[in-house]
């Protein structure tokens, strides 16, 4: 092979020069590099006091030219997956994770670091150089460098798999809903879907070569079938395929089983925690984070179970009552919940996602993004056509201050084939110095929105609106952080429990007249949201909000409790575990061959085992930091830079609860996400 993009400098990845034959070579040379150099490092670390210019900077150098190659590779995995770049990415994970295992426990890189503590060089560190090194030292410990040989190497052997095993869970949820569709010849079925839903599935089928109508399992198919189909067997159908997915139920059976995955990666994570001396796992999880004991989660957790059960249960009950009164539904099953409550809210708030939609084109939402961030933190975006892509539907921008660069981001709105689902955001490049210069910040911006049809621009429902903003606010800490050293640069070195403070923020705007106003604009007229609109929207805000924060509590404490009771618990165990979580806080109906847990990406395959909680840990705090504009104005200038500095550009320099408070001047308060959300004082 010639050149290989991935061992060459550029300042955004050459997505046009990647291809998967370049990935295993590329990772081979890079960590066959990095060991040499290491070693070289600790040796000099042997003979002469570290400093930070002798150690961390050059570990940073060599760490950073490893994410530059594999960011590429990742991202590439989750947005345009095939089987010959799958394949690639899967040949380097072990590699990848052994090499991680190797930086953790290598006792001379440890003691170098130490050295480089309790020598004279530290008293020249700055703040967060000092939090650089406390967290690699914890990391070591954390990775086992303390152990005996024979554990270090069963460690070395579980995260190995641990990576393997979250890849598969990954692969087969993406392959699973994949490999179901309903094709139907004509509308008969479709009776009650919106002229936009009926769009993006005649698109389905054609895509396909197809006439006719193609459902699949990509959210903006199935959400719309779940919301306004008429036909209940049809709902029934569909809803059966969803949940069921890489299961033993369902209509793919067995095909794409995450069960098995799931059985070993749970024992696996229950013995490397007690090979590092945590009793379980979810003790283990909360090392790294804000929450200071299982029992403070747990306690958290059911304390909100407490006070929105009740509300959740009533809201449940006149849904019931609704149906059957309005519907003539005797009894609701659980494929009829989300369409019966469409119908309530739009009989009480007289509102309905499609008659939202014109006023959110996708470009004018963007538009409208850029214009809220620009006014409160003083920055503008300037898209750059030049920036290599990896799909057309892809596109780059650069964020400025005083017109000068400071960040860029890639944009990826629409759902596709060989995309996983879901929303996030990612790290391409992180902020960090280099000998004089600043390596600039740049982020992946990833959403699943219903691709536009023809020429006509796509119609975001509010839901996509608030979901772009909340990813952008994840984009925002790390593309505003003033940090110059990686570990701790944007959301590098921040409590998992605090990191969606930021993104739950932006959310708020979406709500709001001022910020509404930036946001929506007609499609044909471009004439803002109107003011009656507007007051049934902000009516129906905390529709069902009850219920739908019982929904998130019960996904919370099933993940916790399944890290902290279950050692290494069958397919039975883990379900056995669901339902007793739901028969304790649950207030919508369940079917039996439900398997949301085979297709819970978050805790199996993404990085929210033992701490999905913090959704909510984290919407205490950012409930709380919103008062505070709510207070002052939403785009007051003073609070908005006091939010840039205080919370967005420190990253994790300091102390989450510390950065909440110097923003705040105060403890957090549950009552704001309380009051916000519609949840009565118990």
């Amino acid at each position: 092979m010639s050149r290989n993009p991935l061992l060459e400098s550029h300042e955004l990845p050459p997505f046009d020069a990647i291809r998967p034959e370049h990935v295993v070579p590329a990772i081979d040379t890079l960590l066959a590099e990095n060991r040499t150099a290491i070693e070289a490092l600790v040796a000099d670390a042997e003979t002469t006091a570290p400093s930070w210019e002798s150690l961390a900077a050059p570990l940073e150098a060599l760490n950073d030219r490893l994410a530059r190659a594999w960011s590429p590779v990742s991202h590439l995995n989750g947005t345009m997956n095939n089987p010959e770049l799958r394949e690639a990415y899967q040949a380097c994970l072990g590699k990848l994770s052994d090499y991680s295992t190797w930086v953790g426990q290598h006792e001379g890189l440890f003691r170098a670091w130490q050295a480089l503590r309790d020598g004279p060089a530290w008293e020249t560190l700055d703040e967060g150089q000092r939090r650089t090194v406390e967290n690699a030292l914890r990391d070591f410990r954390l990775a086992g460098v303390d152990l005996p040989a024979e554990k270090k190497r069963r460690y070395g052997e579980i995260k190995s798999r641990l990576s393997e095993l979250s890849n598969t869970f990954s692969n087969q949820l993406l392959d699973a809903t994949q490999a179901w569709h309903l094709d139907l010849a004509d509308e008969t079925r479709l009776s009650g879907l919106p002229e936009s839903a009926l769009a993006s599935l005649r698109a389905n089928a054609e895509a396909k070569g197809l006439a006719g109508y193609r459902i699949t399992l990509d959210f903006p198919s199935f959400f719309p079938v779940m919301t306004y189909a008429e036909d209940r067997e049809l709902r029934r159908e569909v809803y059966t395929a969803f949940v069921t997915r890489a299961s033993d139920q369902g209509p793919n059976a067995g095909e794409y089983d995450n069960a098995p995955v799931m059985e070993e990666i749970l024992a696996l994570r229950h013995e490397l925690a007690e090979l590092l001396g945590f009793s379980d796992y979810a003790d283990y999880s909360l090392s790294t984070k804000m929450a200071e004991s299982p029992d403070q989660v747990v306690t958290f957790l059911e304390d909100l179970a407490a006070r929105a059960v009740p509300q959740a249960r009533e809201e449940y009950a006149e849904l019931e009552t609704y149906a059957r009164d309005e519907l003539d539904m005797d009894e609701l099953a659980p494929w009829d919940v989300g369409f019966a409550s469409e119908k309530l809210r739009e009989a009480r708030h007289a509102i309905s996602d499609e008659q939202l939609r014109p006023y959110f084109p996708a470009p004018q939402v963007v538009d409208g993004l850029f214009r809220v961030v620009e006014r409160l933190y003083n920055v503008t975006f300037a898209e750059d056509e030049t920036a290599p892509r990896y799909h057309p539907d892809v596109r780059y921008f650069r964020i400025l201050e005083h017109d000068t660069p400071i960040a860029g981001f890639y944009l990826d709105l629409y759902a596709r084939e060989g995309k996983r689902g879901g929303a996030w955001m990612d790290e391409c490049r992180v902020r960090r110095r280099e000998g004089d210069a600043v390596q600039l910040p740049v982020a992946y911006l990833t959403c699943n929105f219903t691709r536009p049809v023809g020429d006509a621009p796509a119609l975001l429902t509010h839901d996509e609106v608030t979901t772009l903003f909340h990813e952008f606010g994840h984009g925002l800490h790390h593309m505003l952080t003033r940090q110059t050293v990686a570990d701790i640069s944007g959301i590098n070195g921040v409590a998992w429990d605090a990191v969606e403070l930021p993104s739950q923020f932006m959310e708020n705007f979406c709500w709001e007249r001022e910020g509404l106003d930036l946001i929506a604009g007609h499609v044909e007229t471009g004439e803002p949201l109107p003011e009656a609109l507007f007051e049934r929207l902000l009516s129906a805000k905390n529709f069902q909000s009850a219920m739908g924060m019982v929904r998130q509590l019960e996904f919370s404490l099933f993940d916790f409790r399944l890290h902290r009771e279950l050692a290494a618990p069958s397919a039975a165990d883990i379900q056995a575990l669901l339902d007793a979580v739901r028969d304790a806080i649950a207030v919508v109906p369940r079917a039996d061959f439900n398997r949301f847990q085979n297709g819970f990406g978050h805790i199996f395959a993404g990085g929210y085992a033992a701490g999905y909680y913090s959704y909510k840990w984290a919407e205490v705090l950012s409930a709380d930091a919103w008062s505070a504009f709510e207070e002052a104005g939403i785009f007051d200038p003073e609070t908005g830079r006091r939010f840039r500095t205080e919370i967005l550009e420190r990253g994790g320099s300091r102390d989450a609860a510390d950065l909440f408070r110097a923003f705040r001047g105060r403890e957090p308060s549950v009552e704001p996400l309380l009051r916000h959300s519609g949840i009565r004082a118990a």
